[in-house]
């Protein structure tokens, strides 16, 4: 007998997902009494496991921090996890034994690593795998990329519908953000299914506008595309027909859910609807309803039922009863009967005019189900409200709820008031106060908050410069001020991640600029980590020379350094020293050498005084900027600050060898463009996105054309005098005197721009609140709030496949309608 690997495969993987929804089912109790430990590799079993081309997910530790600790705890969770996917978890301990380019990098050691087929696969750095859900979600990610697609816009998806038509179903699954629980869902259902349905993944973008979605929606949304089938009252558009799943994203409703897609459209019975079986597995749950039928009016019946079918796709079976047959004993003024199998096995019998009404009934049903349930948790144990949990749709209410007994300690942090903000500050020579954020214990530096929902009086006013700590009012929050008795408040303007603020007060710490007297200072100034807690890279260091402290350039550099407090390093030399120091690097005094954290083999930039601090700045922010540096979420405001257009690069993940030398030799060609270009370069920034360790530039790339364009892909954008966006022909190879070549011609006015920057803006929301007054001026009943935004959606979606399905109007039939027949419309879903 012959055997189809693809049905096997799909079979395979189908009691695959049986076993991991059982699993599931005891996810509470497992993850309690889970005691798997990380597997530990040494440097030959490491080796042994890569040449094996088996799967692992791989942590290299050398210095063991909270952040690392809490990182390391997730990641056992995940072991046992990911080993049901065939993926090895584990970390090598680099303080015992090292291992080659992976224990010698510092930047290494913020990064975990998926290793297949015997080489790294992927790098993942630690902000994006912080929990069990995300590293679940993202090694998944990585493995089945070529089974999850991803699209960004609606002809993206069109493309793909069209390509599945006939052959696939398609899933498409929106999350609002990547490594979380539904994200999770996602791919763990993909593993089970993908050789089945084709997975689509939207994080954004116009796509979103194009299914119905506000982009600001928090809530998850999966849709089934039935693009498989060649018939059916809705494949009337260019668009597949679409199923919208109801409920709360988890692996087992999307589980149910892609059953019941499975389930037959209409099913026949010639029996009494109190004499059918009940559903079984796996749509135990899902509500029976049958439509009756007489032989005189069965087409019109049928037609009838199918479209009700249509209506009721994922959340009800519809059978249709033949009157005929005499085991059909229910009375002939009933036309619709329905069991809810959650509740009870009973049928109820109902006479109904259209098919409006089907569906209010069991939405009414389901409303008191939710009444119900919501009612009696107060008196259910708190394991018991645990298993609720999976309800709560929205990812911000989640983890409020998952915390509600959780309270941060409070006892390092002194609260800030308007009564007691410059007392408290005066008692320190460095103050950091964050509106509104809570913060751990640094030793040397107070850590205060402002909760401006309560003291907008302090918040809302400008301090003046007659105040010992002047500041300017809070009008986005969080915001983080480093206060310093008489000098402005500095504003801390980086990430909000642990990492990136901790760094940034350290470095505060430091004086700016430190007085350096003796060449071993110097010398221990460029060479040495100041503070061995600093996590990343060295910091940016910078010099400046002078014949003796009261140079009049002096002031000038006092002011720029006191604004790069806390990202570069700053010293001051004079006298004979500087003398030396200039007479070394061949420059004339007064000078600034800047020693940017990348140049590591080069030696410093050379900056003249300037006669303001402000062009000072300007001056050293392009001394730091990497000749070709890697856009990232961190790097881009400080690429952006130069103020010059870029020339961008795209290039993908490498998937072997001969695309990791590709990338390689297109960053080469971008390097001589620079120098080829000479003064020309000097209005754009040369820089490049690799779109696998930066998924946000996926979205960049897409907005730029309204479609994806192949890659590599070079870009000419964000020129401070126009808006145009300029791509150099896709067709032509990339190398450096043709790019050249290609930026002529743009100046010349020579090249079309092939599309335009949007003109979205991020305003306030609203003016500054005034809470108190607001409470004080509420009028009773104006807090009245809108129907959910669930409900919303359940009325749009029946508004639009009101457009597109026939309501039956002929006597004798089933139902009649009171409205006219509505005519088919394109998929407006779509």
């Amino acid at each position: 007998m012959s055997t189809d690997p693809h049905r096997m495969l799909v079979k395979s993987r189908v009691c695959f997902m049986a076993a991991l929804l059982l699993l599931v089912e005891l996810g509470e109790c497992a993850e309690k009494t889970n005691s798997s430990e990380l597997h530990q590799f040494t440097a030959v079993e490491f080796y042994d496991k890569l040449h094996s081309g088996k799967m692992m997910f791989v942590y290299f530790e050398l210095q063991v921090s909270p952040t690392i600790s809490l990182f390391l705890a997730e990641l056992a969770k995940s072991a046992e996890v990911l080993q049901d996917y065939g993926v090895l978890v584990g970390k090598a301990d680099c303080s015992k034994e090292a291992i080659y380019s992976y224990c010698t990098d510092q930047r290494q050691l913020h990064t975990a690593f998926l290793f297949r087929g015997g080489k790294e696969f992927l790098g993942l750095n630690l902000d994006t795998v912080f929990d069990v859900n995300s590293i679940v979600s993202e090694v998944l990610f990585a493995i089945l990329r070529e089974e999850v697609k991803y699209v960004h816009t609606d002809a993206d998806l069109l493309a793909m519908e069209k390509s599945a038509r006939g052959q696939k179903d398609l899933v498409l699954g929106y999350v609002s953000s990547l490594g979380t629980q539904e994200h999770r869902s996602i791919m763990e259902t993909a593993y089970v299914y993908g050789s089945k349905y084709q997975f689509i993944l939207i994080t954004g973008g116009p796509v979103l506008k194009h299914l119905g979605i506000n982009e600001t929606s928090q809530s998850s949304q999966v849709w089934f595309l039935h693009c498989q089938r060649h018939s059916g009252p809705r494949l009337t558009s260019v668009h597949c027909p679409l199923t919208r799943m109801k409920k709360p994203l988890t692996i087992i409703s999307l589980h149910s859910f892609l059953q019941l897609m499975e389930a037959p459209l209409v099913s026949e019975v010639h029996e009494d609807p109190t004499v059918v079986p009940p559903p079984q597995f796996p749509y135990q749950d899902t509500p029976q309803v049958f439509v009756f039928s007489r032989p005189e009016t069965h087409h019109l019946d049928l037609d009838t039922a199918t479209a009700l079918a249509w209506r009721l796709r994922g959340i009800a079976t519809l059978l249709l009863v033949h009157r005929q047959s005499p085991a059909v004993k229910t009375p002939d003024h009933y036309n619709l009967a329905y069991r809810r199998p959650q509740k009870s096995l009973e049928v109820k019998f109902v006479t109904l005019h259209n098919i409006d009404e089907v569906l209010e009934i069991l939405s009414h049903e389901e409303q008191e189900a939710e009444e119900e349930k919501d009612g009696g948790e107060e008196e259910e144990d708190e394991e018991d409200i645990e298993l609720h949990f999976g309800s709560l749709s929205d990812e911000i209410a989640a983890s409020v709820y998952n915390n509600r007994d959780t309270f941060l300690d409070m006892d390092s942090i002194t609260e800030l008031t308007s009564e007691n903000f410059h007392t408290v500050v005066a008692q320190s020579d460095l103050t950091v106060v964050l509106f509104y954020l809570k913060y751990s214990e640094v030793p040397g530096v107070q850590l205060c908050s402002v909760d401006c929902s309560e003291w907008t009086d302090l918040c809302s006013t400008e301090v003046g410069d007659s105040s010992p700590f002047p500041f300017q009012p809070i009008i986005s929050f969080p915001t983080v001020l480093m206060l310093r008795p008489k000098e402005a408040a500095q504003h801390y303007s980086g990430m909000l991640g642990i990492m990136a603020l901790h760094r940034f007060i350290m470095l505060s710490c430091q004086a700016s600029p430190v007085t350096l007297s003796s060449q071993e200072e110097v010398t221990s100034f460029l060479q040495e980590v100041h503070h061995p807690e600093l996590l990343g890279p060295k910091p940016d260091r910078m010099l400046g020379l002078f014949n003796t402290p009261t140079n009049e350039g002096v002031a000038v550099f006092f002011e720029a350094a006191k604004s790069l407090r806390g990202t570069v390093l700053t010293g001051l030399v004079t006298g004979t020293l500087a003398e030396k120091w200039a007479a070394d690097q061949q420059v004339e005094l007064p000078a600034v050498l800047v020693f940017p954290s990348w140049g590591r083999h080069t030696g410093p930039t050379t900056l003249s005084m300037s006669s303001s601090a402000e062009e000072l700045l300007t001056s050293i922010s392009s001394a730091l900027l990497h000749p070709l540096p890697e856009l990232t979420v961190e790097s881009l405001p400080s690429v952006l600050s130069v103020d010059k257009g870029l020339l961008l690069l795209f290039v993908g993940e490498e998937e072997d060898e001969a695309g990791l030398r590709q990338n390689q030799l297109l960053l080469e060609e971008m390097r001589k463009v620079v120098e080829l270009g000479g003064d020309k370069m000097e209005a754009y920034v040369a820089c490049w996105i690799h779109l696998g360790r930066t998924p946000a530039g996926l979205s960049v790339l897409g907005s730029y054309l309204g479609s994806m364009p192949p890659l590599p892909a070079l870009f000419l954008t964000h020129s401070p005098s126009t808006d145009e966006i300029y791509q150099y022909p896709p067709s032509t190879p990339i190398r450096a005197a043709s790019v050249v070549q290609w930026l002529q011609r743009i100046q010349d006015g020579a090249e079309p721009a092939a599309g335009m920057l949007g003109a979205d803006t991020w305003p306030p929301s609203g003016k500054f609140y005034d809470f108190l007054k607001v409470m004080d001026t509420e009028e009773p009943g104006s807090a009245q709030q809108q129907e959910p935004e669930e409900e919303e959606e359940e009325e749009e979606d029946k508004e639009r496949v009101k457009g597109k399905m026939k309501n039956t109007e002929v006597t004798g039939s089933s139902f009649s309608s009171s409205s006219s027949a509505a005519a088919a419309h394109t998929h407006s879903e779509l």
